[in-house]
């Protein structure tokens, strides 16, 4: 018996090669198949974010309808409810998205009291940012108010839009925020700032902005003196701006309490009258 098995395990031994072979020549097959879609996978994932992207991602951020009324609820005395609308409104040859924006207080959305128009595009390679957002001046401004809210057929088309595109005001330039923190960029003004002597005795103002998750908005202007004293501005951080629920509309028939100071006192330190 043992002659017999050995004979037996001597037989299978002959077909073996062709088995062998054939696995062997499977397993070579599935393994390159899973290197090449791991390769795939993996360059997919690792895929580096472009220029474009990152101005592109500052643009949808910066669009929509946001409000600062958690703010304003939360320190009154400082604070106002703002509405803030931004919308697409051009392209330039080079790429560059241009918005138009506009301020208003939160009881009269159709009365913006600031309009301009920002242009985002790539920070210059040289450079040492990812994002610049400059301010521009409108030249007829009166023509685009409530922008964003009229059907597109009613707004100054885009060839309109960028001959309507007037003094450069304020560049801001945007860095990828470091791990960890909550924004996604962040940047300033040039530390002198851009000239403006808008009141007060301002000589210069500064500007700083932050884009965070979920299309919140931070931004903080300010205007100093020639001794570098802050003459207008609010002093305590960033108006916050958060994109406006569905409801926000109606919002505006729910009127906040703001009985803690007078307006007109509050005017004075609010980082929106500063044209």
């Amino acid at each position: 018996m043992c002659t017999g098995s050995d004979s037996g395990l001597g037989s299978d031994s002959k077909s073996n090669p062709d088995s062998n072979g054939w696995s062997r020549a499977r397993g070579a097959v599935l393994k390159s198949l899973v290197l090449v879609g791991g390769a795939l996978l993996l360059r997919r994932l690792t895929k580096s974010t472009t220029r474009w992207d990152h101005a592109r991602i500052v643009a949808e951020s910066l669009n929509g309808e946001k409000f600062s009324k958690e703010q304003a609820v939360r320190d009154p005395d400082n604070y106002f409810n703002f509405r803030w609308l931004s919308c697409p409104a051009a392209d330039m040859v080079d790429g560059s998205k241009v918005l138009y924006f506009e301020q208003a207080f939160w009881r009269t959305p159709h009365k913006p009291f600031r309009q301009r128009f920002f242009m985002v595009k790539p920070c210059a390679k040289e450079l040492k940012c990812d994002v610049e957002v400059s301010t521009y001046a409108i030249r007829d401004a009166e023509e685009y108010k409530n922008f964003c809210d009229r059907p597109r057929d009613q707004r100054p088309q885009p060839e309109e839009v960028i001959g309507d595109i007037a003094e450069h005001l304020t560049t801001i330039h945007l860095k990828r925020c470091e791990r960890g923190k909550r924004c996604l960029y962040e940047g300033s003004t040039p530390a002198d700032g851009f000239p403006n002597s808008w009141q007060n005795g301002a000589t210069y103002c500064t500007s700083e902005l932050a884009v965070l998750k979920n299309n919140e908005i931070h931004a903080w202007d300010r205007g100093f003196d020639d001794d570098g004293n802050q003459v207008w501005g609010v002093k305590g951080g960033p108006y916050e701006f958060k994109p406006a629920p569905s409801s926000s509309f109606n919002d505006v028939l729910n009127p906040l309490s703001f009985a803690s100071q007078p307006l007109g006192k509050r005017i004075e330190g609010s980082f929106v009258l500063q044209e």
